[in-house]
């Protein structure tokens, strides 16, 4: 397991909420492994640099072919901006057709109260995944 602990980013300031988004992926393949760890990378490196973003961690687990990330943004059109640009717009149309799983979720906190633990992510990305299971 690969981990990139949580960076904090930018300013935070009392009383005002941010945006946290959790996601989960499994590719298909173990041979698409190397290139959406990467592209993984890439974004990571992007999110450091986005303007509005509040902080950033991911986890690798290769030989499980799972990548999850956990992000807190200043407002969702900052998110929306990232996923807009390169190399995050990019990585999505070449990593789509060797997707097994995607589960994303998003909740708001005090930005003060960040970082959000790992453990709280997990627990709401399980929630999501069972509710998308249970809808279909």
């Amino acid at each position: 397991m690969a981990t990139l602990p949580w960076i904090s980013l930018g300013s935070i300031q009392i009383d005002t909420p941010a945006l946290v988004m959790a996601s989960r992926f499994r590719v298909r393949r173990l041979r698409d492994v190397p290139r959406f760890f990467l592209d993984s990378v890439r974004i990571h490196r992007q999110v450091r640099a986005a303007d509005g973003a509040l902080g950033v961690s991911l986890i690798a687990r290769p030989l499980r072919r799972e990548f999850s990330t956990l992000s807190a943004w200043r407002n969702r059109a900052a998110l929306e901006a990232l996923v807009r640009a390169q190399p995050h717009a990019g990585a999505m149309r070449r990593h789509r057709p060797v997707m097994a799983e995607s589960t994303f979720t998003f909740w708001d906190v005090e930005a003060d109260r960040l970082p959000v633990r790992w453990e709280e992510a997990r627990r709401r990305l399980d929630q999501a995944r069972a509710a998308t299971e249970g809808s279909t």
